[in-house]
């Protein structure tokens, strides 16, 4: 418990000084996974969603006009804040701001007809738990719309990704492969009723920069993925400049978008 107190300490900091790079960051908002949650979600004018892990807001945005209410939550006050600033102008104002663990949320039991957890997960040190919690908010037949980076099913290149993410942004966990994710959700109660594999460019400047605190740490991060095995440079499609210096223009990771739903009972 020590240890996940540490873990969400090292995510409020980290999130605290970079809210609103997140709020900015096109990888965030934009994505042709927000209209894939609202594809599969069938959101429906009389629902009351909950947004887990809302970062920017960018899921609760796409959310919000076309359901009753959406409660956003955030482990990071200063995060939240952000998000709350960012679509106070934009015509949301039926989305509730609410600070809150994703492992043990302040809802009762069923309280929500859809979840929502976008590019969020692999910050929770305890992922079994957050998908039990997810599952306990939902009405029976309620829906969850789920999507994170995901870690290569090989062991050896989710060692690297792991890495080199930990490197980036200190408060990375770890990117679970899918395999572990179905597991969890079938143990919460879970059952899988579309699933997609998408693939995500990432220009490393901006990235590594959207965490990275000193000019130091973006070369650290560089130098580890140029020089890693040639399987994960290939597997990450990673592209370096051909000129003399070398440097790294950009890589590739992979993410999973799943429409998760809670049995309806008898």
């Amino acid at each position: 418990m020590d240890q996940d107190r540490s873990v969400k300490a090292r995510v409020q900091e980290q999130f605290g000084k970079h809210a609103e790079k997140y709020v900015a960051s096109e990888g965030h908002a934009q994505g042709d996974d927000l209209e894939i949650m609202l594809q599969w979600l069938e959101p429906r004018p009389e629902w009351r969603v909950l947004d887990i892990a809302t970062g920017g807001g960018h899921a609760a945005e796409k959310l919000s006009p076309r359901v009753r209410h959406v409660v956003a939550t955030d482990l990071t006050r200063p995060m939240l804040a952000a998000a709350a600033a960012h679509l106070a102008g934009r015509g949301c104002d039926n989305i509730l701001y609410t600070v809150a663990d994703a492992e043990q949320l302040p809802f009762l039991d069923a309280a929500f007809d859809a979840v929502a957890c976008r590019i969020a997960a692999h910050h929770f040190p305890n992922p079994a738990l957050f998908m039990q919690e997810a599952a306990r908010v939902l009405k029976p037949g309620g829906r969850f719309m789920f999507i994170d980076n995901v870690a290569p099913e090989d062991d050896a290149l989710a060692a690297f990704m792991n890495r080199f993410e930990a490197m980036r942004d200190p408060s990375h966990v770890r990117c679970l492969p899918v395999r572990e994710w179905k597991a969890l959700a079938e143990a919460a109660g879970l059952r899988v009723v579309h699933e997609q594999m998408g693939r995500k460019r990432h220009a490393f400047p901006s990235w590594v920069r959207r965490t990275a605190d000193t000019e130091e740490q973006a070369r650290l991060v560089e130098q580890f993925i140029l020089g890693g095995p040639a399987s994960g440079r290939e597997y990450f499609s990673v592209q370096a400049d051909e000129g003399t210096d070398g440097a790294l223009q950009s890589l590739q990771i992979d993410d999973w978008r799943v429409l998760l739903e809670k049995p309806a009972q008898p």
